[in-house]
């Protein structure tokens, strides 16, 4: 079998290993992550099967029903006939995080069967779908659009280079979203722009990089921080996990005050 690998173009940069061990890698399961994506938009690309069996992508919005996509798409739209006809489908969703580097953003992939919810159902799924597509108040009960509920057999989430991993649709239904993490961008700017001396101190006492030259955080969640950092040896991402898991944003400063203190050893 061939290996999975890259390849080394021959400039590519070095990602250096830890030094010493990580105080507390703890960080989102693929099952978590894959929750917290879905649960931060409500746009996607919907892969369905054309009548001659070929793949059809299309843009479409979708509220959530525990985990499961809710779409209502017009029969008019060949992605609408698609399901109609055969309810294999998928859902590419991307994170809102802005980046310069798309491929550097989460991303997963919900697989499964679309089928029509009926009774008490129907009508949870057509709350949830306007809950999250307020506009779709204008057209939901047209007569030619179908609410559909996509059920998750598969899941697959990308993390960025180097970060990915499937869940089971049995971990992927129980997980809950981070709650932090899609309020954390002004923690995270702050913390680099007032207090780059403590990530560093967080890097090289609890995050396995004492030769840290320099530190910067590029996200926080329910768990820890991801820390970048550079170091002679090359680069590299690194976690520092907090003293106990966060229930709300609101946490998040104490936590990281925590985090800091320890590192300075105090």
């Amino acid at each position: 079998m061939t290996a999975r690998d890259h390849g080394d173009p021959g400039d590519a940069p070095t990602i250096a290993p830890p030094l010493t061990d990580v105080a507390e890698p703890r960080r989102p399961s693929a099952a978590e992550e894959a929750r917290t994506v879905a649960s931060a938009g409500n746009t996607a690309t919907l892969g369905s099967l054309s009548a001659d069996g070929g793949p059809w992508a299309s843009l479409v919005t979708y509220g959530l029903l525990g985990g499961d996509p809710v779409l209502c798409v017009s029969h008019m739209a060949e992605h609408g006939r698609n399901l109609a006809r055969d309810p294999r489908a998928s859902v590419s969703i991307v994170a809102p995080d802005a980046s310069s580097d798309p491929l550097a953003n989460a991303r997963i992939t919900l697989a499964g069967t679309v089928r029509r919810p009926e009774g008490e159902q129907l009508a949870a799924a057509r709350e949830a779908h306007l809950a999250a597509v307020p506009a779709a108040k204008y057209y939901i009960d047209y007569s030619d659009f179908t609410v559909w509920l996509l059920e998750v057999e598969r899941v697959r989430w990308v993390g960025g280079y180097g970060r990915m991993d499937s869940a089971s649709s049995a971990d992927y239904a129980a997980a809950e979203p981070d709650p932090v993490t899609p309020h954390a961008a002004g923690a995270v700017r702050h913390l680099n722009d007032d207090h780059a001396p403590a990530l560093l101190d967080m890097a090289r006492q609890l995050g396995g990089y004492p030769d840290a030259t320099a530190a910067r955080c590029e996200r926080a969640d329910r768990y820890g921080l991801d820390i970048h950092v550079d170091t002679p040896r090359g680069w590299a991402v690194t976690r520092v996990g907090y003293l106990a898991p966060l229930d709300a944003p609101a946490e998040l400063r104490q936590a990281t005050v925590a985090l800091a203190r320890l590192a300075a050893g105090r």
